[in-house]
């Protein structure tokens, strides 16, 4: 009985070290790609495009990360191959922060920036003395005040622009006070505020439409051409075929048609 029970151990041992190599192998054999996301809707495009990559030797691993920081030190550290949540000025804005050099390696799709109401139900009822929430990061804030500046709520300094911050505010007629939060935090605010400035995935993850906001950028100008978003990696996963491959599956036609039967105009592609 004793004898049977070492077999059996040892036998769960080897099969374990079968599995374990072949785990690795997996990793390290170049068909395996590893990708971060944030839940919406980048991770449900990339569930989408999944099978279309098994199609073409590809095994595609989603990792689903709610921050916006982890998606970046992953592919640093190299727990990650790519990551797909953010926009080149964000991108920028990281690297510099921390020093880092990623690259973006193809732009997918853009989410426009709404204005949507909390207790005021209209723009032009926003009374003295409003209060509106806005992201707390450098660049989606910039890209809050921009909206706002082009729905004359406020305006900006000359030359304010991707990087504007509330100390840019030219005049403030209403004289709106500002509520800085994190981008994840801005829907659960709407009823303590009189709007907030949201990013399209997270309004979608909050059960917002577009066609609920009381106002959207516009998908063909400025901040659809700057805030696509984007798959970024390390310089030396740059030319790597598999990224290669990724991107032109997200960037497709069928990808495309996807995103908008999906996303109702919350989601828009770039190709």
């Amino acid at each position: 009985m004793k004898r049977k029970f070492i077999i059996a151990v040892l036998t769960l041992i080897f099969a374990l070290a079968l599995t374990a190599c072949g785990s690795d192998k997996k990793e390290n054999d170049g068909k395996t790609i590893k990708v971060g996301a944030n839940i919406v809707p980048h991770a449900e495009i990339l569930e989408y495009v999944k099978p279309i990559l098994k199609e073409k030797g590809y095994t595609l691993e989603i990792v689903k990360l709610e921050d916006s920081i982890t998606p970046n030190t992953g592919v640093i550290e190299g727990s990650l191959d790519a990551n797909y949540f953010q926009h080149v000025p964000y991108l920028e804005q990281f690297n510099k922060e921390n020093k880092s050099d990623l690259v973006s390696i193809g732009a997918i799709h853009y989410e426009p920036f709404g204005i949507y109401a909390g207790r005021t139900k209209n723009l032009a009822d926003l009374p003295d003395g409003a209060t509106i929430a806005v992201p707390n990061n450098v660049t989606n804030e910039a890209r809050a005040l921009l909206l706002l500046a082009q729905e004359g709520i406020i305006t900006l300094k000359d030359g304010a622009g991707i990087t504007a911050t509330i100390a840019d505010i030219a005049t403030n007629p209403k004289n709106i006070k500002f509520k800085e939060l994190a981008p994840e935090q801005l829907v659960a605010a709407l009823p303590d505020v009189d709007a907030a400035v949201i990013n399209g995935n997270y309004a979608i993850e909050g059960g917002l439409h577009v066609s609920q906001a009381l106002a959207v950028e516009a998908n063909d100008g400025l901040a659809a051409q700057t805030y696509g978003n984007i798959i970024a990696t390390v310089p030396s996963k740059k030319d790597s075929e598999a990224l290669k491959v990724l991107v032109e599956v997200l960037q497709s036609e069928d990808v495309k048609k996807f995103i908008e039967g999906k996303y109702d105009g919350a989601v828009v592609p770039l190709k």
